[in-house]
């Protein structure tokens, strides 16, 4: 406790400035992957994107970000192992959010889509081992994050090639496509709304005191809610003012109708500007979703680092509070890191895996969203980035093996491979470097 009240201000920079290096880092990386379905199929420019990502990248972690945030704080260690030793926590964290940090940048200008979770989850082992050992790791709990390696990204694809699909045969397989466009793309637009309201509700507005709410009360509210969203979204649509001359051209997307001999091909590039539409509003699901397993990873050091530190100063503070500066310093960490090296995960995910247009990267967005969510409510700490690229590799499927660049699958693999134990490393070194500085 004299440490940190005796080095109390210079920890505070230190963890402040790794604070904004992990944020920038999230934003480059995690957020970056979010966002790449949207503006690698030109449905979102970038700066539309970064709109959206500060909003409701906010809005999934502070309504829906509380489960995981639990289970990244008593599910990997245990808290108790920490009782009296509050200066190896703060370094601890601080080393945390350095390798995390230092680890998601470097793996953002490689292009490598990883995990923020992963990172920070290895980086929290590292120095947890030096401080407290290896004993007071829940091993079984990273087991069950091993296991979500696989398993998410399988559900995320199998989901996002049962929506394709349904896609192509409601839609793209029928003679007059924009007809069947315009009846069929609300029931998706109430499917979207649908299932982030549900989830919100059920597992994300408990945790501001919304009250008990009961699952039929749910459905009901999320069925009101997705019912307006989809009329609004038929209104929109019916709306919309195609230029047909312009259009007629054979589209890229009209490839999927290729094996259907005698059909007409003139409007698929009318339906994937519909699409288009859809894609802003899975962008908001993705980011939301993103926002509720991910986000919480780059305040929820640093605030920690600032409430012991307080309190080592002020016996009375509440370590519970949030400081108000902490969340703006993250969203503008996020922006910044989406704007300047965020381009090259986009091009990652969004472009070399697979070809996709819109209707292709909806129905990723939507697989994605779902899964993530749902795991969000567990309390697992899957990542984001396993299951796009699941759900992008499913969108392949649909078209067969040939349509999916396997070097570029193997290299993310790679990349996921070695995030948790570079974490882990990184976050031992620093910690020693702290230790020997401070202690």
């Amino acid at each position: 406790m004299e440490i940190l009240a005796e080095h109390g201000l210079l920890l505070l920079i230190i963890a402040t400035t790794l604070g904004f290096l992990m944020a920038w880092g999230i934003g480059a990386n995690d957020v970056a992957n979010a966002m790449s379905t949207s503006v690698g199929t030109k449905s979102l420019t970038v700066i539309q994107a970064l709109i959206i990502a500060a909003i409701f990248e906010f809005l999934g972690a502070y309504l829906a970000g509380g489960e995981v945030t639990n289970t990244i704080k008593q599910g990997i260690v245990d808290p108790s192992a920490f009782t009296g030793q509050e200066i190896n926590v703060t370094l601890g964290m601080i080393s945390a959010m350095f390798a995390a940090g230092t680890w998601l940048i470097l793996a953002s200008f490689l292009g490598w889509p990883v995990s923020t979770t992963h990172s920070i989850i290895g980086a929290v082992i590292g120095f947890s081992l030096l401080s407290v050992g290896p004993d007071a790791i829940h091993w079984t709990s990273l087991w069950s994050i091993f296991g979500s390696w696989i398993i998410t990204p399988v559900i995320s694809g199998i989901i996002a090639y049962i929506l394709f699909v349904s896609v192509l045969r409601s839609i793209f397989r029928h003679f007059h496509p924009m007809k069947h466009a315009k009846r069929k793309v609300p029931i998706y637009i109430a499917l979207t709304v649908f299932v982030i309201t549900y989830i919100t509700i059920g597992s994300g507005l408990k945790h501001i005191g919304a009250g008990n709410i009961t699952p039929l009360q749910n459905l009901a509210y999320s069925g009101i809610i997705a019912a307006v969203s989809a009329a609004v979204g038929a209104i929109v649509i019916n709306r919309m003012n195609f230029d047909k001359e312009k259009d007629k051209a054979k589209d890229e997307s009209a490839k999927e109708k290729d094996k259907v001999k005698g059909k007409s091909r003139n409007n698929y590039k009318q339906v994937e500007k519909i699409f288009s539409i859809l894609m802003i509003i899975t962008a908001c699901a993705m980011a939301f979703a993103h926002g509720s397993n991910d986000v919480a990873n780059s305040i929820g050091p640093l605030s920690a680092v600032v409430a012991a530190v307080k309190h080592a100063q002020d016996s009375s503070y509440d370590t519970g509070v949030l400081e108000w500066w902490i969340l703006p310093l993250g969203a503008l960490g996020i922006v910044i890191g989406l704007s300047t090296l965020g381009y090259k995960v986009m091009k990652t995910v969004g472009v070399k895996i697979t070809h996709l247009t819109p209707s292709r990267g909806f129905a990723a967005q939507l697989a994605t969203a779902t899964t993530v969510v749902i795991a969000s409510g567990t309390g697992l700490p899957i990542s984001t980035t396993q299951t796009l690229v699941g759900a992008i590799i499913g969108i392949g499927l649909a078209h067969g093996i040939a349509a999916i660049n396997m070097r570029v699958i193997s290299s993310i693999f790679i990349s996921w491979i070695i995030t948790l134990p570079s974490g882990a490393i990184l976050s031992i070194i620093f910690f020693k470097v702290l230790q020997a500085f401070f202690c």
